[in-house]
């Protein structure tokens, strides 16, 4: 069982070299800003190990894939930015049994409840993100093909854990 969980995202930029190749099954390859993009979906615990990723292209919305990050994890309270302010996943960690700390957008109707003080270990997903950067093949996509990119991003993430 999970004390905490965190998700966020992250967009790496595709090396022109990664971006030309010839297509070699699925690519989470897409156009965002006008630059080539790849977006990694990751969850964290509560010491900022990763516990799931999801590459999707980089203009993809990062509420897309938040059921799936949390859909087999049962967590006690779920942390994440306004980014994942929807009702329905809302529902869907209330069902859960788990609490929600999640911020939520300015212009709602009906504001609800969050503790701040929990909102702040929101970094620890961020300092998962800065950790995966400080490698060169995270912080630039050299790799087109989701099995290369993902292998890399699980060598790095087994790496993190070691340290």
């Amino acid at each position: 069982m999970l004390e905490q969980l965190l998700f966020d995202s992250t967009i790496i930029r595709v090396h022109q070299h990664g971006a030309g190749a010839k297509k070699e099954g699925p690519q989470a390859i897409g156009r965002s800003r006008g630059k080539l993009t790849t977006k990694i979906h990751a969850a964290v615990d509560a010491l900022g190990n990763p516990l799931r990723s999801i590459l999707t292209a980089g203009q993809d919305a990062d509420i897309i894939q938040a059921p799936a990050l949390i859909e087999v994890l049962d967590p006690d309270m779920v942390i994440a930015d306004k980014a994942y302010d929807a009702n329905d996943f809302i529902q869907m960690i209330q069902d859960m049994r788990a609490v929600v700390v999640i911020l939520l957008l300015s212009n709602r109707n009906q504001q609800l409840e969050y503790d701040y003080l929990w909102y702040k270990d929101r970094n620890l997903v961020e300092g998962f993100f800065n950790k995966i950067k400080q490698f060169r093949c995270m912080a630039t996509g050299y790799e087109k093909p989701d099995r290369n990119f993902m292998s890399r991003l699980n060598l790095v993430c087994t790496i993190i854990c070691l340290a």
